[in-house]
């Protein structure tokens, strides 16, 4: 609960207030603890003291109970309970103003990035490639860079592949080697992809992160709640996205120095997805941006159930800590649970390895940068109460929400810019239709030969044809005398033979 007079947040108590303090917010922050020990009520408290400072605030929303933060809360046994134990004189319910975002669309504002934008080190982790088919993926991106053709949703990535696939001869020598072990590897990738509906979210109108930063007219920070359910169903492609996220804010946010308070909060829960198999090189992409982005003026809040989740390099970067119950199973829990005690400043009041155990629900070892950045004693406190609504929100009003929200025309329409897909499509069908004329122009080349050699051919035997013509005309001449003869005495022939005929026919007759 943030205490505008006093300038900071009053997140717990325990053995005194404990309250943190805005300038020192953007060290980041750690929420952890087993399921069902109290994070979400960790961090809804936060997230709401945020907003009433007039800090912008993102959070991923898993479990689908953040959702609530939009409703007004109501008073239960345990939260007046709560009240009363604490003294709290000035609690009282009230909503917040949200936004809803939703990867699918379905709850929230449509959230898309671009491939280009992407980049081909978070897509080769998505696509779980190899560090030779990484390589060759980033010899796409390169060329599609120095052609300048626009990698923007997954139909432009698969036609660049194919396109260097096919002419990877000749970008050889430029570029390095494309074997087609590599471009088939990287095209079956993008298929799995496409069918676990992972091209929803290539596109534009791509997400405007600039468009996280925004307050109610009240003055309040506007919390972004990106609906995560149906996401996180592919916890590669959750922590994948949700790291591209930290990077725009990386490079859209100027340096800022100390502040009294972040210019925004980001709410990373599953954390431990960040990391899980995750290559040397990505990991220590992340340390870099959770190290960086704090002079940015963002605070980085991770949430997971165990410290251990985490490297150690990211966990150095941390100064705030609430730590919820763990519970210590086997023997790589209690071992676990022992790192977690003794991260914190030693109480004299207690043994943290014990409290750790024996916390409820709601209660928690927190400690906190003071003024001066120096990591607070460890105290057992409770962590205060929401003044959101516990509960999940209505489908209803989540719609109420999206459709009174001013960036809805925004991300609504699907865009469908000219890109690599359409340009190369363009160029592929320009060429096969120059193959197409050169192959007709030389068919018609041969059939004009062989015309001309028909024609040839027909002169030849018309000169031929008239030699022997007149030959024949000559002979035929010749033969008319001949046959005249032969055929007057032919006729004679037939006349004496006929009158034989006739008179030895009759001759009896006169007989």
């Amino acid at each position: 609960m943030y205490l505008k007079e006093q300038h900071k947040i009053w997140l717990a108590c325990g053995s005194s207030p404990i309250y943190l303090e805005p300038s020192m917010a953007n060290r980041h922050g750690l929420i952890a603890g087993a399921t069902g020990t109290g994070k979400t009520v960790t961090l809804k408290l936060l997230a709401e003291s945020f907003s009433d400072m007039g800090v912008p605030v993102f959070l991923a929303d898993i479990k689908g109970d953040l959702t609530g933060m939009c409703q007004m809360g109501k008073e239960t046994k345990h939260i007046r309970r709560s009240i009363d134990s604490m003294g709290l004189t000035e609690y009282s319910y009230t909503s917040y103003p949200v936004r809803f975002f939703d990867v699918y669309g379905a709850q929230g504002h449509p959230v898309r990035t671009t491939i280009s934008d992407m980049g081909p080190e978070l897509l080769s982790r998505l696509l779980n490639l190899n560090d030779t088919q990484s390589g060759v993926l980033r010899i796409v991106f390169r060329i599609a860079d120095d052609r300048g053709l626009l990698l923007l949703d997954l139909k432009d990535l698969r036609s660049m592949v194919q396109y260097v696939g096919d002419n990877a001869r000749e970008y050889k020598l430029t570029y390095g080697n494309i074997s087609p072990q590599s471009v088939g590897a990287i095209q079956r990738a993008l298929l799995t992809l496409e069918d676990e509906g992972g091209d929803i979210f290539f596109g534009e109108p791509a997400l405007d992160i600039a468009d996280w930063i925004d307050w109610a007219e009240d003055g309040r920070g506007i919390m972004n709640i990106l609906e995560c359910q149906e996401l996180f169903r592919h916890p590669l492609l959750y922590a994948t996205f949700l790291l591209w996220m930290l990077s725009e804010l990386y490079e859209l946010l100027p340096e800022a120095g100390d502040l009294d308070k972040p210019k925004l909060v980001f709410f990373f829960d599953e954390a431990h997805l960040l990391f899980k198999d995750a290559p040397k090189a990505l990991v220590d992409q992340v340390e870099q941006v959770v190290r960086l982005i704090r002079s940015k003026g963002v605070s980085v809040w991770f949430i997971t159930q165990n410290p251990s989740d985490l490297p150690d390099s990211v966990l150095g970067q941390i100064g705030n800590r609430v730590q919820h119950a763990l519970r210590a199973y086997t023997p790589n829990d209690q071992k676990a649970l022992r790192a977690a005690a003794r991260s914190f400043r030693e109480n004299p009041a207690f043994n943290s390895e014990e409290a750790l155990q024996a916390l409820g629900v709601g209660e928690a070892l927190v400690s906190v940068l003071d003024e001066k950045g120096i990591p607070s004693v460890v105290d057992r406190a409770s962590i205060l109460p929401p003044r959101s609504s516990m509960n999940a929100a209505a489908l209803e009003a989540i719609q109420n929400v999206i459709e009174s929200s001013p960036l809805r025309d925004k991300y609504t329409q699907v865009e469908d810019r000219r890109s690599a897909y359409e340009l190369l499509t363009e160029e592929q069908n320009r060429k096969a239709e120059e193959e197409a004329q050169a192959k007709r122009q030389e068919e018609l080349e041969k059939q004009r030969e062989k015309d001309r050699k028909a024609t040839a051919s027909r002169t030849s035997t018309k000169r031929t044809s008239s030699t022997k013509s007149s030959s024949s005309s000559s002979a035929r001449k010749r033969q008319t005398a001949l046959e005249k003869t032969i055929n007057s005495a032919a006729n004679t022939v037939g006349r004496e033979i006929g009158k034989s005929l006739i008179r030895g026919l009759f001759g009896p007759l006169k007989k």
